[in-house]
């Protein structure tokens, strides 16, 4: 039998290992290319410097052991990097004393972009490695600038807004290239090309009257929609001071200006109705572009229908302004002066990004870079915002969401003629703002007579503590601008103003959302327990705090803003990832409008939850872990993982200065929290017991397993979801489903559940990436699941992919596969959910490692035992890092999961029989299998990838397209993928001319000119669900990848 692989790993060499040759040779000169760097590179003050040099100074070993893994790999190129990090750290972090502020502010303008232009780095590739310098640095960082560095840093803030300005730029060019004349660079010394000329700085400037919005108009608050508004009164304002000649549109054009009067074509209207805006936003958001135009350009505003101009002619002037002489060609150069300059001011000493780069041509900070690990380009940049909007999409997973057969309707939205343009982040944003303007906004926002009725029949009325905890909860998850913010003068105080009413909108929109769904949930309720009275429920704090911010994080992801990234709404509320973790099916469930992309940023939220937010330290899942597994308490309060006492509504109320506005205080709507048991419990919210467990193995792959939805399984049909109120009981509580179990045991059980399905969809599609066998699949599962059940603490302040990942090595290893970490960690890039920090940044505690490793060597083989030389080293490291993977594998994995592994091999039945004393001698209790733990299951029914016909009178076979396939596709957020086989008619043509044929022989006669219709002509596209029903019913219950060694596509050279 081969041993485990701890042995020897010539393949696996830590990945900073190249980086320790270099300590000697490049320490101190690195020091003074640093300090020329600072002070000739970048012209910096002294004060700046010191403190620059300091950090420098204290981070330079982490450069040193990390080089490998920074960039290209070269020594140089890391140090560019770590130059970059070191300044835009000291620059957003550093202290400024108040009566020396100015004049640092004067002589020291540093921003950004004139870091990287030093560094020779762009953008891309400075966000895609900052992490690595922000996880391993973190300790300095908070030592050095206070325990709030990473809140006052904005890192995440800064990326998301790039993504943002990104996407925003395209649109913007693409919309005004469809009015107006845009410049050939083929033609030169012509009328043409003086034309193109102009038409590019009138351009430019449209995009900096849309930059002065942003920064004396939105001010914090630049979400996607806002600015996606303020693009489009741009646009309008374009339209009307534009020369005609340069106009690319006819403004009596039917179809692109429907909105029309007797006056002639409503303008803002149209607009609105092209690119789905509000007519209202878009209206405000025009007022205050004007008013910035007349404040900064000192241009006077006429009113449009007091002026006669060939720009006017046939359009209605009602309530439109205009300026002449604003886009005059005498005029227009001192116009985009003025608006430079007042850009420069603005952003002068932010250290933010010069947003004037984004219509910069051929800028070398926006040049190709990589993400993760790929090629970087417009579509990776769009996946890129799809993973912040959604953090952990995966579009070829079966969490996917299911698509609802009516989301062709836009959830009751008919679709607009602007739905056959293709898809955008921007369009989606849009579409999805749309549902939030015209479902949830006309609602009430106060509870509905029939949730008035739920409330009043509790044991007491708990309307008022329901209205009264709601305003809390919403603004301290939307506050208004404190008015010590900022000096109210001028634009400043109008900044102001926009963000409170801002903040206003965005907590009725939340508030009007949360009692329509409490409505719906109460009324399930009833239904299942035949009772009005559902006071445990009702009068839950934790529930309702998880509902609000379920609620208001829609709200957030519809308006894609930039400041209020997840887990904010966690932070502000006080509630944990599990927490909300226990409403996100039933908030699914209870609201059938909610479109399409909305579900797939829960489904996407949870997935994050499940993967690594709830294994971090302060996850109220331990809480339930210490009742449900007392044999792990002793390890989680060492590591100090329990989470902190829900903060009180009252305690939130006086942190932001709420004022009841005329509410009568509340009474105490919670108690105290100080034991584990008063955590709330952490059980599904849809699973009474142990049954239930077993529906999640027969999910339909095409959803997530934390979902349950309408399944194609009429067996499923009949299985009622449980009381929602007994989610939130106590963990200590008996389990009202029976069974003997607690609370928290039945619920820790229906969470690793989730978790091992999480796990089959990501071994399954690594094992498709490798091109192993089915053995090889059903062995990584079978080691997964053991070390979750038996050596659960491998888990805690992980990622569950390090986890899998280092399963992949260790049964290659055993099985004598000839598979490199190498290779794992190549394939593993190309996984929708990776990030390079999972494999660069793995937590290690190794005071835990020595007293747990050199134990788990006592009694093994003599081959073993050159590992305890390792381990004796490791008795002279302390304290808490991250390393790298292969460092984990070597120090951590192996010597915890030995035992395991060993069992796995050839032979494993004999090793294990001869190994059981040594198992039930491990004084490890925290290690060994706990009571009640699940067994271990084999590999769960996925899809099967093969076609399936899915027309009854066609031969029309579908499949998903296969995860490798993907990766050379622009996929959407909206969209997913699938294989199309016809029969052929004809010889191959061309994939449009064919797909049109197949289109014309399943829809008969009628022309069609949209996707594929199978056999109902009402139908206007092709749903996953159908897809999914039609995958399923073909072959029965999906039993359908068993038998064959698993294929895949060949690697990606």
């Amino acid at each position: 039998m081969s041993p485990p692989a701890e042995e020897k790993m010539e393949d696996v060499k830590p990945l900073a290992a190249s980086a320790n040759s270099s300590q000697g040779e490049h320490g101190d000169p690195a020091d003074s290319r640093f300090t020329e760097f600072c002070k000739n590179g970048l012209s910096l003050d002294d004060e700046s410097c010191r403190q620059a040099t300091k950090l420098f100074s204290e981070t330079k070993h982490l450069l040193q052991t990390n080089v490998s893994s920074l960039g290209n790999g070269t020594y140089e190129e890391a140090e560019r990097y770590w130059f970059s990090f070191v300044l835009y750290c000291v620059k957003r972090l550093a202290d400024k004393h108040t009566e020396s502020e100015k004049e640092v502010t004067d002589s020291n303008g540093l921003t950004l972009c004139q870091i990287l232009r030093r560094a020779k780095l762009n953008i891309v590739d400075f966000f895609k490695e900052l992490p690595q310098f922000l996880v391993k640095g973190g300790p300095i960082l908070s030592n050095l600038y206070g325990t709030d560095w990473e809140n006052r840093l904005e890192a995440k803030e800064l990326h998301a807004n790039f993504l943002h300005l990104s996407i925003l730029s395209k649109y913007y060019k693409r919309a005004f290239g469809e009015f107006f004349l845009v410049n050939d660079a083929t033609e030169k010394n012509s009328a043409a090309s003086r034309a193109g000329d102009y038409a590019s700085q009138y351009h430019r400037f449209g995009w900096l009257v849309f930059l002065a919005l942003r920064v004396h108009a939105f001010s914090r608050f630049k979400d996607l929609v806002t600015c996606t508004n303020g693009l489009v009164s741009i646009l309008a304002i374009l339209i009307i001071h534009i020369p005609a000649r340069f106009r690319n549109f006819d403004i009596h054009d039917a179809s692109r200006f429907v909105k029309k009067s007797s006056k002639g074509v409503d303008i803002i209207a149209s607009l609105c109705n092209m690119y789905d805006t509000s007519e209202d936003d878009v209206r405000k958001t025009m007022e205050k572009a004007n008013n910035l135009i007349a404040d900064i350009l000192k241009k006077k505003p006429c009113l449009a229908s007091e002026c006669e101009t060939a720009t006017l002619e046939s359009i209605d002037k009602d309530g439109l302004f205009y300026f002449n002489d604003l886009m005059e060609e005498s005029s227009l150069p001192s116009c985009l002066n003025i608006l430079e300059k007042d850009y420069d001011d603005a952003i002068r000493n932010k250290g933010e990004l010069d947003e004037r780069l984004f219509i910069n041509e051929e800028d070398s900070l926006l040049a190709s870079g990589s993400l993760s690990g790929g090629s970087m380009s417009a579509s990776g940049v769009k996946r890129k915002f799809d993973s912040l909007a959604s953090p952990t999409k995966t579009i070829t997973s079966p969490l996917s969401p299911q698509c609802s057969p009516a989301s062709h309707h836009a959830n009751g939205i008919p679709i607009s003629t602007t739905s056959k343009m293709a898809a955008t982040p921007v369009t989606t944003a849009m579409t999805t703002a749309k549902w939030l303007r015209t479902v949830i906004c006309p609602l009430p926002s106060k509870p509905s007579p029939e949730l008035e009725k739920f409330l009043a029949s509790c044991d007491r009325d708990v309307s008022s503590d329901v209205v009264r905890r709601a305003q809390i909860i919403l603004q301290a998850i939307f506050p208004s601008s404190p008015l010590g913010e900022r000096c109210l003068t001028g634009s400043l105080q109008s900044a102001n103003l926009m963000d409170n009413v801002w903040a206003e909108q965005r907590r009725l929109e939340a508030l009007k959302l949360y009692y329509r769904v409490l409505e719906a949930m109460c009324r399930a309720e009833s239904q299942i327990l035949h009772a009005t009275n559902l006071t445990s429920l009702l009068t839950n704090e934790r529930f309702h705090r998880c509902m609000l911010a379920c609620s208001a994080e829609l709200v957030l992801a519809t308006h894609k803003t930039v400041t209020m990234l997840f887990p904010a709404v966690l932070e502000r509320t006080g509630i944990t990832a599990f927490d909300l973790s226990k409403v996100i099916e039933s908030f699914i469930r209870h609201e059938d409008s909610l479109p399409r992309e909305l579900r797939r940023h829960l489904n996407s939220l949870e997935e994050r939850l499940l993967e690594s937010m709830v294994w971090e330290k302060g996850s109220s899942m331990y809480n339930s872990l210490t009742v449900a597994r007392p044999s792990l308490s002793s390890e989680i309060t060492r590591l100090g993982l329990l989470a902190e006492p829900m903060p009180s509504l009252d305690a939130i109320a006086t942190h932001i200065n709420f004022s009841c506005g005329g509410l009568p205080p509340g009474p105490s709507l919670q108690k105290p929290e100080t034991l584990p048991s008063q955590n709330g419990d952490i059980r599904s919210p849809k699973r009474l017991c142990t049954e239930y467990r077993s529906v999640l193995a027969e999910r339909n792959s095409f959803t997530s397993p934390v979902k349950d939805r309408l399944l194609p399984f009429s067996n499923l049909k009949s299985k009622l979801p449980p009381p929602l109120q007994s989610a939130f009981a106590s963990p200590t509580r008996p389990n009202p489903g029976g069974g003997g179990e607690t609370c928290a045991e039945t619920g820790i059980n229906i969470f690793f559940g989730k978790i091992v399905k999480l796990a089959a969809v990501r071994i399954s599609g690594m094992v498709e990436r490798l091109q192993l066998s089915q053995q090889i699949r059903e062995n990584v599962y079978r080691l997964f699941q053991q070390i979750l059940n038996q050596r659960t603490s491998l888990f805690f302040n992980r990622h569950i992919d390090q986890i899998i990942l280092c399963c992949f090595y260790g049964i290659a290893k055993i099985s004598q596969l000839n598979l490199t970490f190498r290779e794992i960690i190549y394939n593993y890039r190309k996984q929708p959910q990776c990030k390079p920090q999972v494999f660069r940044g793995v937590f290690i505690d190794w005071s835990s490692t020595r007293r747990n490793g050199v134990c788990n060597l006592i009694g093994l083989p003599l081959c073993f035992m050159k590992s305890l030389t390792l381990y004796m080293i490791l008795e002279q490291r302390t304290g808490q890092e991250h390393v790298d993977i292969i460092t984990f594998y070597n120090e951590i994995f192996i010597p915890s999961v030995k035992a395991l592994l060993v069992e796995l091999g050839p032979g494993g039945t004999t090793t294990k029989a001869n190994r059981i004393p040594e198992a039930n001698n491990n004084n490890d209790d925290h290690l060994a299998q706990c009571p009640g733990s699940p067994k271990i299951s084999p590999f769960p029914s996925l899809p099967d990838m093969s076609p399936k016909k899915v027309s009854a009178t066609h031969n029309v076979y579908v499949s998903p397209l296969r995860s490798a396939k993907m990766d050379a596709l622009i996929s959407h957020s909206s969209k997913s993928y699938y294989a199309c086989v016809g029969e052929s008619t004809h010889a191959y043509q061309s994939p449009s001319k064919d797909l049109t044929a197949i289109n014309n022989r399943l829809n008969g006669t009628r022309k069609v000119r949209g996707p594929l219709n199978f056999d109902d002509v009402d139908v206007g596209l092709v749903s996953d669900s159908m897809v999914a029903n039609s995958l399923y019913l073909q072959n029965g219950s999906c039993a359908s990848s068993s038998g064959a060694p698993v294929k895949s596509e060949q690697p990606d050279s």
